[in-house]
């Protein structure tokens, strides 16, 4: 056992991370009655992606993809209820919005973590151990706030540690003060502005990129700097949000993706990336509109604009960096002097140091990555009965909707529902018009 205080009661379900996915977990937990659940997080309190929070961005998908209504419309946790608590319904139907603003998702989170009882928060997860003897998980907390260690025992695991910013090599090595993620922009772009940066460069054209961008631009006439954004991909394209397309983000593909040989997954997962990695058209209508009036203003510093062009390497150069950059349709390379680098590189799974006395125990693919049956559930060696789940860790066996919010609580009801061994939640079947395997015979 750890050092500390051992909590003998056993809990159902255990959850690690405190995302939106966990935290809609949560919110339907809170409803099963008899179900022991805690969920935990080493930050201090709910935080949902700080460094992008500009006031004017709005939620890429409707606000029914709140943490319970698609499964349950009824629960108190809804965003409606959100809205009523705030005295805003009125409001809000009359603007007849359907994407609310980032800023007021992130504090609709906010206001469910801080009234479910389940959330322990300033509680990091250092150790996950396997009891045979009882067939249960010991986690290993350490309570930040007081330095205190403790165990708690639990029948299911739900890993929803989320992602991390990812640098590609060329950038990754000279990764400081002017070369950061752009999960880190707002926390950031004041110190470029004080350093008196002449020349900021954005890498990578998903939604993240698209944003940073604008803001930079807009900054523009305050900061004085010259602006170039480049993509690897072949242009700054946008997100498909055409209806049938949409489907492909839904449970019953979500069903028939988990079904597909592991090489066949994978290539669609790369053909499928306007799914999940494009940008939003509003964003780039605000875009076009800033480039138009910067083109009449004519004294302002340029802005560069730049498709199918990789970084290939960086190096220091004077007080900036020299970026080498391939360009994909002619084979030419290219040089680049910046002063600041943006990178809007994406997000790569993880893999929590926590699982490393159970890492033996669980089936991982030949990429290292977690072996998920449709259930959501890591599949783990044979005398392992304890529940392993995972949530936003799987979409290399779920496919584009394993990311998107809207599949949070058809996903949190599946684990729970499995987890009481009964239909607390009742699950939609028909989620979509088309039949994506191969016609009936």
């Amino acid at each position: 056992m750890s050092a500390g205080t051992t909590e003998e009661a056993i809990l159902d379900l255990a959850a690690v991370g405190i995302g939106p996915f966990n935290l809609s977990l949560a919110a339907l937990a809170d409803e099963v009655d008899g179900l022991a659940f805690e969920a935990y997080d080493q930050r201090p309190a709910y935080d949902w992606h700080p460094g992008l929070m500009f006031d004017w961005a709005s939620l890429q998908v409707g606000f029914l993809a709140d943490l319970v209504s698609l499964i349950r419309p009824t629960s108190r946790w809804s965003f409606l209820n959100y809205l009523v608590e705030h005295d805003r319904m009125y409001p809000f139907y009359i603007a007849e919005r359907f994407h609310v603003p980032r800023r007021e998702y992130a504090d609709y989170c906010a206001w469910v973590a801080g009234r479910l009882p389940s959330l322990r928060f300033a509680t990091a997860v250092t150790e996950v151990r396997w009891l045979a003897e009882r067939d249960l998980w010991e986690l290993t907390l350490r309570h930040t706030d007081t330095g205190a260690t403790t165990t708690r025992l639990a029948r299911a695991l739900t890993l929803g540690v989320g992602t991390e910013p990812y640098l590609p090599p060329a950038l990754a090595d000279v990764a400081g003060e002017r070369v950061f993620h752009s999960g880190e922009h707002l926390h950031r772009v004041a110190g470029l502005t004080e350093a008196g940066v002449r020349h900021v460069t954005v890498v990578g054209s998903g939604q993240s990129g698209a944003e940073v961008f604008l803001d930079l631009v807009r900054r523009q006439r305050e900061a004085g700097w010259a602006v170039t954004w480049l993509t690897r991909s072949w242009g700054f394209a946008p997100l498909d949000y055409s209806k049938l397309v949409l489907e492909y983000t839904t449970p019953a593909y979500m069903r028939y993706f988990n079904g597909l040989e592991p090489a066949v997954r994978d290539r669609l997962i790369a053909s499928q990336w306007q799914l999940y990695k494009g940008i939003d058209s509003e964003t780039i209508d605000l875009i076009h509109n800033e480039l138009y009036d910067h083109m009449l203003d004519g004294d302002r510093p340029p802005l560069t604009l730049l498709p199918a062009t990789a970084v290939r390497a960086a190096t220091p150069a004077g007080g900036g960096l020299r970026l080498t950059t391939h360009h994909a349709d002619t084979g030419r390379e290219a040089e680049l002097d910046t002063e600041a680098v943006i990178a809007a590189t994406g997000y790569a799974p993880r893999r929590p140091e926590f699982l490393a006395p159970v890492e033996k125990l669980i089936a991982w693919d030949e990429r290292g990555r977690y072996d998920v049956t449709e259930g959501h559930r890591i599949r783990t060696v044979p005398e392992v009965g304890a529940g392993l789940y995972v949530q936003n860790a799987e979409l290399h066996t779920h496919g584009a909707a394993a990311p998107d919010l809207g599949i949070g609580a058809y996903r949190g009801a599946l684990i729970l529902n499995a987890v009481t061994g009964r239909d607390v939640f009742r699950v939609p079947r028909r989620t979509a018009f088309q039949t994506f395997g191969p016609a009936a015979g």
